[in-house]
């Protein structure tokens, strides 16, 4: 992440320069909703936390002026833990923001208004925004919002963005804002005297108040102690002496008290401020939250929501009813015979008729297999996906397998990439960067590589599956054993302790049908403008190779591999696809199924290896950015040798038994 220059002065803005403000906040309370309803764009906006992770940013004109929004990853304080909440500070202190936006949800006031505290404390422009409105009224509670802009002394909108409430009301607020002198928040006499110990030290300008930047020297934040390291060069030690006495003095009850006297503060805050009915209104969605967590009722939910979402929606209707009219009857039986007889009357050499028309063709097999295989896969996924984050089912589904996910080095907060991972494997892989220890992070892009399959390969085998009795269970089991055994191997190598598990909880609720196909679309648009040109790309390479006689002799090296996991010699060419995309592979696998070369036991075996198999192109890329050259490649290595060593254990095991026979 690049350095920011906290303890530096405002660089001076000129005349006529673009203003900009910051939208802050916890994950889930409505930043994203609020961004696309000031900008006119979009960005993903989901019912469950972990979605902004990088940094948006839009234009929008306020009170007839240009001003730059900027949509911020969840932060619960000012003091940082996870990478997502480094980055939204990084913006508030390397950015400077005219304003800054704090949203939050009505529903959670009290707990949420401790950050409120710190962003005023640290002397930044800040307007607040309690969010959610509409569901905290339906609880019955009541909010008197004036009373609360006169404590905080900094305007206070109440809102419900999603609605489309209140967007006025934060237009205006931003277009007249205007430094004034806010209340300050007095703590105890003992920590206002450390606070004045440490300010004392300090002489430069700085973007935070000198009071914020003690609290946080003092909760020991190591990138704003680097950085007074680096600019005050000559006061530092003195600084950094007193910060250690007084840590030392208090290191057993600092963190605590701190905590505990900012919630004294919002509790004085709040009084009389919300008023809650004698007997709280329990909602639909309310019974249904607790449906979704309790074991004994959360996981025949979920069975439910796989069946029906995955296998019948995802596998049944998409791979198979959309599949089947657009790849056989569009592809294979009027366009493909059309556009070859239209190429090989336009060019007269079989070479270069091959290039676009032949066995690996560009239209013939990239575009079929783009198009015709993986497009409705991926918009009735996407479209089921869409519905369940919509209706805050993701953030119960983490908390329902948080205690499982602690023995792999996990927690709750990881469902979060491994969910985003059956839709993309290479998006999901940017989304673990949400997950609060280096550990927790390696673990789950392991296991997003190695057991998670995309929503094109995922559709693909559902529907190859399904028609053999007991192969989709198979394949089922294996991937979960697996997913099991590596992640508990891999918490027990990897160095690091668990982390606790915190997540925000947004209401459940119907979801709305305009938020649920805008995000199936633009998921949609981008996944394939992702895979079409790289399914173009391994056609043209496809193509090269069967010119130059390479690609023969690649499947002639790989024949005594398929052979070792008893599959086919033409199996060789889906696992060449496979490098390019494991989806490539996947759709590979379908063209053999339709050709009748593989048996029940060799398709079972095939789609367990190449579910496993490396990760495709786009994910390793993202894996070299996000954990480096050394994890990737590792992981890449390791990944391969399991496939192909489960492959060859599962062929021999269902060779004994005789299951799928």
């Amino acid at each position: 992440m690049a350095t920011s220059s906290t303890t530096q002065p405002e660089a001076p803005r000129t005349e006529g320069s673009v203003k900009r403000v910051a939208l802050v906040g916890n994950p889930n309370v409505g930043k994203s909703v609020l961004f696309n309803a000031l900008t006119g764009a979009y960005v993903t906006v989901s019912n469950y936390p972990g979605t902004s992770v990088e940094v948006s940013r839009g234009n929008a004109v306020i009170g007839g002026q240009t001003w730059q929004v900027i949509d911020t990853p969840g932060m619960y304080s000012v003091h940082t833990i996870t990478e997502e909440e480094r980055v939204a500070r990084e913006i508030l202190l390397k950015e400077t923001p005219d304003v800054v936006i704090h949203v939050l949800d009505a529903r959670n006031l009290e707990r949420m208004l401790a950050m409120t505290i710190q962003l005023i404390e640290a002397d930044l422009p800040v307007i607040l925004v309690v969010n959610i409105m509409d569901e905290a009224e339906r609880m019955g509670l009541s909010i008197n919002l004036e009373l609360l802009r006169q404590r905080l002394g900094i305007p206070v909108i109440g809102a419900a963005t999603a609605r489309k409430r209140g967007l006025d009301e934060i237009r205006n607020a931003v277009a007249a804002y205007g430094r004034k002198p806010v209340n300050t928040f007095n703590y105890s006499r003992l920590l206002e005297h450390d606070i004045a110990q440490v300010t004392q030290h300090m002489s430069g300008s700085y973007i935070m108040s000198p009071k914020s930047l003690a609290l946080l020297l003092l909760q020991q934040d190591e990138e704003i102690t680097a950085l007074f390291k680096e600019w005050d060069r000559d006061g530092y030690a003195a600084l950094a002496e007193k910060v250690r006495e007084i840590t030392f003095e208090r290191r057993e009850s600092f963190h605590m008290d701190l905590s505990m006297e900012r919630k004294d503060i919002v509790r004085k805050l709040i009084k009389d401020v919300i008023v809650a009915p004698e007997k709280r209104v329990i909602t639909l969605g309310e019974r249904l939250s607790t449906l979704a967590v309790r074991p004994l009722t959360g996981v025949p939910l979920l069975l439910i929501v796989l069946y029906f979402g995955l296998y019948k929606f995802v596998g049944g209707f998409g791979a198979g009813t959309l599949v089947d009219l657009l790849e056989t009857q569009g592809f294979k039986e009027h366009f493909n015979p059309w556009i070859t007889g239209v190429i090989q009357s336009l060019i007269p050499w079989v070479i270069i008729q091959e290039l676009f028309v032949g066995e690996y063709g560009i239209i013939t097999l990239g575009i079929r297999y783009a198009v015709g295989i993986i497009l409705p896969i991926v918009a009735t996924f996407f479209l089921f996906f869409s519905i369940l984050e919509d209706s805050g089912y993701f953030p119960r589904l983490a908390l329902l397998v948080d205690r499982l996910f602690k023995y792999i080095g996990l927690t709750g907060r990881a469902v979060i990439p491994m969910v985003l991972g059956f839709g993309c494997s290479t998006m999901a892989t940017m989304v673990t960067r949400t997950l609060e220890t280096t550990r927790e992070r390696v673990v789950a892009t392991l296991l997003l590589a190695l057991a998670i399959p995309c929503s094109a390969q995922l559709g693909v085998i559902l529907a190859l599956l399904s028609r053999v009795p007991g192969a989709l269970a198979v394949w089922g089991a294996c991937l979960l054993l697996l997913f099991i055994v590596v992640g508990f191997m891999a918490a027990r190598v990897l160095p690091g302790d668990t982390p606790m598990f915190y997540m925000e909880i947004p209401p459940m609720r119907l979801p709305q049908l305009s938020n649920v196909f805008t995000k199936t679309y633009t998921r949609m648009q981008w996944y394939f403008m992702e895979i079409l040109p790289l399914f173009i790309l391994a056609s043209v390479l496809l193509w090269l190779g069967k010119i130059t006689h390479f690609f023969p002799l690649i499947v002639r090296w790989m024949e005594p591999l398929m052979a070792a996991i008893g599959l086919p010699k033409e199996s060789a060419v889906a696992f060449i696809f496979g490098f390019f995309r494991r989806d490539y592979g996947a759709a590979g696998l379908y063209d053999l199924q339709e050709k009748g070369l593989m048996d029940a036991r060799q398709l079972t075996v095939a789609a367990v290896t190449l579910t496993i198999f490396i990760p495709c192109v786009a994910q390793f890329l993202i894996m070299k950015k996000e954990r480096g050259w050394k994890v990737a490649s590792t992981i890449g290595l390791f990944v391969s040798l399991v496939a192909f060593g489960s492959g060859y254990a599962l062929n021999k095991l269902l060779l004994i038994t005789g299951l799928l026979a």
